[in-house]
């Protein structure tokens, strides 16, 4: 995926675009595949099953009567079953009416109501799924990181006499006892400790030594943001910050603090890349984060994480036990996602953190840029909110609809005919309103 953030054309728009693409693609497919898939399950006849709008570039019939095709428009999709008059899943009355039993069984409109609602809800149930098992997927991927302090790999830097190796279990740091990651990271942010020799107590085999090492928290990317001071300046995970404005700096709370005074004034970082001192210039910028508490905070950031000096030991975790992280995350980001919806709609954080299609696009590509494993972390990352925001109960998304069969099955009967058209179009010109709106922040804010 490097690949294609190296593309230079139009400073990186096509490297962008098709990464948006790529993005948009995997999470329609999937979303439209939900629908496809549980419809014929519920034995509902899928007539078109298109990716994309507009002319279509190629397409082709399955056994079972289904026409799959691409079409030249990439962003949407949508499955087209027998009974629907377009793909916005309208009904056609005429079509229906002029059925036999055994085909109109067949149909989305003749179908029972529960199969009707399992087939609309399968779209973001399918999105969830496929976040669930990408995160599942990192996990098992990458492992998790053991529980006591263990030293898996040592990461480049500029000076390594120390005495460290692979395979150090962390006792302690300068007389401060680590017997967990908790205890190494609360010692490491204690700013008074930096700047002094670094004495290390670990279990090497059978032995018990100490050891000179680095401070734990070195300001080391450990990880960049995308649509980020940072990686706009063009900082990469690895990079050693070295001084701020011509400061040296050694412990990454100091980076913050500098940060945060900076006031969002240009600062000059000299970065340790590979052997190599490399001068950059960048100016934070004032974003509000969740705090902890279930509210949000302005923070003045460059949109980078710290970690440690090291590659921790990991431990691959079973199927259960990374489907259940994946899960898990999947509905972190699900809460956190409406957290930071009610916010905005409160009026309590900027309505700018609201992004359209194209701070997406930017987003995607920013994230295509830094490899494949963040591409497909930020997949499972907008495929939950796609998910998510399907379920609204707005007139023409799948919440909607589920919210029609909700009260056909309290009353017995569908909404007025002329009542679901005025609704659909109102819900149609909120949609595009806050398309609009979304769009206008990604050039505005």
């Amino acid at each position: 995926m490097e690949l294609i953030g190296s593309i230079p054309l139009f400073g990186g728009f096509l490297s962008t675009l098709i990464a948006f693409v790529a993005t948009l693609s995997v999470i329609i497919f999937v979303h439209e595949y939900g629908h496809y898939i549980v419809g014929r399950w519920c034995g509902i006849h899928a007539e078109v099953f298109s990716m994309g709008f507009g002319p279509v570039l190629k397409s082709w019939h399955d056994k079972r009567g289904t026409r799959w095709q691409v079409a030249a428009i990439p962003f949407g999709g949508y499955v087209k079953f027998l009974g629907d008059a377009d793909p916005s899943s309208r009904t056609d009355h005429e079509a229906v009416a002029a059925m036999d039993g055994e085909t109109r069984s067949k149909s989305f409109p003749g179908a029972k109501l529960y199969k009707k609602a399992l087939t609309v809800a399968a779209g973001p149930m399918a999105n969830f799924i496929l976040s669930s098992a990408i995160f599942a997927g990192i996990a098992i991927s990458l492992g998790l990181a053991t529980d006591k302090p263990t030293i898996g790999a040592l990461k480049p830097l500029p000076e390594a006499s120390h005495g460290l190796q692979a395979g150090d279990v962390i006792l302690g740091v300068n007389g401060v006892a680590t017997p967990d990651y908790s205890a190494l990271y609360a010692y490491a942010r204690d700013d008074s400790v930096a700047s002094v020799p670094q004495l290390y107590k670990v279990s090497r085999g059978d032995r018990t030594i100490e050891v000179p090492g680095p401070f734990p928290l070195l300001p080391l990317i450990e990880s960049v943001q995308p649509r980020s001071s940072a990686i706009a300046a063009g900082l990469e995970v690895g990079d050693l910050i070295l001084s701020v404005d011509g400061a040296p700096i050694t412990a990454f709370s100091e980076l913050q603090a500098k940060v945060s005074a900076s006031d969002g004034r240009e600062m000059a970082l000299a970065v340790w890349r590979g052997g190599e001192v490399m001068d950059f210039t960048l100016a934070a910028k004032v974003v509000d984060m969740p705090d902890g508490d279930g509210g949000f905070a302005k923070r003045t950031l460059i949109g980078i994480t710290g970690g440690l000096f090291f590659e921790a030991e990991t431990v691959t975790p079973g199927p259960i036990e990374a489907l259940s992280i994946g899960v898990s995350q999947t509905g972190r980001i699900i809460t956190g996602s409406l957290n930071g919806l009610w916010h905005m709609v409160s009026g309590a954080i900027s309505s700018c953190n609201m992004q359209g299609f194209v701070g997406i696009a930017k987003t995607s590509g920013d994230a295509a840029s830094q490899g494949l494993a963040s591409f497909i972390w930020f997949i499972a990352v907008l495929s939950t909110a796609i998910g998510m925001l399907n379920l609204f109960p707005i007139p023409v998304l799948d919440g909607g609809h589920l919210v029609f069969f909700g009260y056909e099955a309290l009353t017995g009967k569908p909404p007025n005919e002329r009542v679901m058209q005025i609704m659909m179009s109102a819900g149609l010109f909120l949609i595009i309103a806050l398309m609009v709106f979304a769009l206008g922040n990604d050039f505005f804010c």
